[in-house]
């Protein structure tokens, strides 16, 4: 039977060009600020900061409105423990053997190797799942434009993060079918990213690189 559509109003609050011209250059100067945080403090968060980034995240658009994703919080330190035990060992083969010259080359700026401190040391995990499928009393459900969704819904998260004052890091170890023994996710599940969040440690350094520049990122027509 075809599903009858319902609409509602939008309530769009229009607001003056100047302030409209003011609202995004605050969002750029504080998004500008934005770095990959690998040195995090043990000092906890709010919860209420991860819940609303989260909910932020939630709103972000999917294909057909599916929302295709599972946000996955991990405070408990044995859990972090075991999580940095698996994500080492993958990254291990990464650098030893997996990867190419030329991508070892590419991280050599950022001084990075397998050892995964921050994900202990950082307060909050959050693992994103992508769901391939749905489960709908057993049967399999098409989702659409998945990858493409969660991507947005992960930028929509670090951005709200980063606005409430919480730093973060994109952590994507390879293979990572590890999160879902660890965390007990179903098979229709993928895990996509690894997000340490909480405050940067007191001596926390990141490296000196540079943006490109607007004319190089868009081309009008």
């Amino acid at each position: 039977m075809k599903k009858t559509n319902i609409f509602i109003p939008y309530e769009f609050n229009r607001c003056p060009e100047d302030e409209m011209c003011e609202r995004s250059r605050k969002f750029y100067k504080t998004m500008k600020t934005r770095r990959s945080v690998r040195a995090f403090s043990t000092e906890p968060v709010p919860d209420e900061v991860i819940e609303n980034a989260i909910r932020t995240a939630g709103t972000a658009p999917s294909g057909a409105n599916k929302q295709p994703w599972v946000f996955c919080v991990i405070k408990d330190p044995a859990l972090k423990r075991k999580i940095r035990a698996a994500a080492e060992k993958e990254e291990r083969l990464n650098y030893e053997r997996r990867f190419t010259e030329e991508w070892l080359d590419d991280l050599e700026q950022f001084g990075t190797n397998f050892v995964k401190e921050y994900i202990e040391h950082a307060p909050v995990l959050i693992v994103i799942f992508k769901e391939n499928y749905r489960l709908d009393n057993g049967e399999k459900k098409k989702n659409y434009y998945v990858n493409e969704s969660v991507g947005i819904a992960t930028g929509f998260l670090i951005a709200a993060l980063h606005c409430a004052g919480i730093a973060t890091l994109t952590h994507t170890p390879n293979p990572m079918k590890f999160l879902n023994t660890l965390l007990d996710r179903p098979a229709n599940e993928v895990p996509v990213v690894l997000i340490p969040a909480g405050y940067p440690s007191d001596d926390c350094k990141v490296p000196d690189i540079s943006r490109k520049s607007l004319d190089t990122i868009m081309k009008i027509y």
